[in-house]
């Protein structure tokens, strides 16, 4: 039996499911979500080792499994950790996502001599998380060069803190970027309408999100959050928020 995720669901409508990046919890996109409450059914996912779904260890393949059982037929909204996610559970189960969008995502790391680095690289990360604790691992966390131009106010820390040790640690091992198997060749198989987006100070995934666009054998576009670093949405959630009705609509009118 497939065990279940935490999931918060409010509002009425077609399922609109957001996916949380790393050490966050599905309540980090609840002020992009909010506003889609009132025409779509808001699906708030704890992913495995995180919030109400800490006691869940699986792997990204395990984890679309787990996710489309969940949330079923939606479209999709992922952010980082969350982003690779949704790729998953579209590369798996194409048929319950009717819409993809991904926020600072890639679709894996190529050179297998980096992807073990990484993968290295992680459990270093998640040996750290035990030895530490949760409190000094966020602030250790925030203070990387990927959110150097996140508010205190938007990087949400009471959030993060609501996380437990054994748990992120679960997630890195199992579902980390080392774990990610290259599927830039596999994004020509997907055919649902798809929005990548990226920070307009985010260098490298600007660049990511270029390629995975050339990359997409569907109806896929890039959209440059202006003012914003690697958390496009949370820097600049109106200016997300935008994008994303744009891209909604899209789907009601196509």
């Amino acid at each position: 039996m497939i065990p279940p995720l935490a999931v918060e669901w409010f509002g009425s409508g077609p399922t609109l499911a957001f996916l949380h990046g790393f050490t966050q919890t599905g309540e980090s996109w609840r002020p992009v979500a909010e506003p889609f409450a009132h025409r779509f059914r808001i699906a708030l996912v704890d992913l495995p080792g995180h919030g109400g779904s800490a006691g869940t260890v699986a792997s990204l393949d395990e984890a679309a499994a787990h996710i489309a059982a969940a949330v079923g037929p939606a479209v999709y909204v992922g952010y980082s950790l969350g982003g690779r996610h949704a790729l998953h559970v579209a590369l798996a189960r194409p048929e319950v996502v009717h819409g993809l969008v991904l926020v600072g995502a890639t679709a894996g790391i190529e050179d297998p001599v980096s992807r073990a680095q990484r993968r290295h690289d992680d459990g270093a990360l998640a040996g750290r998380i035990l030895e530490i604790g949760v409190e000094r691992f966020v602030d250790e966390w925030l203070a990387g060069p990927l959110f150097r131009s996140l508010s205190a106010e938007a990087a949400d820390r009471e959030d993060r803190l609501r996380n437990r040790a054994e748990g992120l640690a679960a997630s890195l091992r199992t579902a980390g970027a080392g774990t990610q198997p290259p599927s830039w060749e596999r994004l020509a198989e997907l055919r649902m309408p798809a929005l990548v987006v990226a920070g307009a100070e985010d260098e490298k995934f600007r660049a990511i999100g270029d390629r995975m666009v050339l990359a997409w054998g569907g109806p896929a576009t890039l959209r440059l959050i202006e003012g914003a670093g690697h958390s496009a949405h949370r820097e600049q959630p109106q200016r997300f928020a935008a994008a994303l009705e744009a891209f909604l609509e899209g789907l009601s009118t196509g």
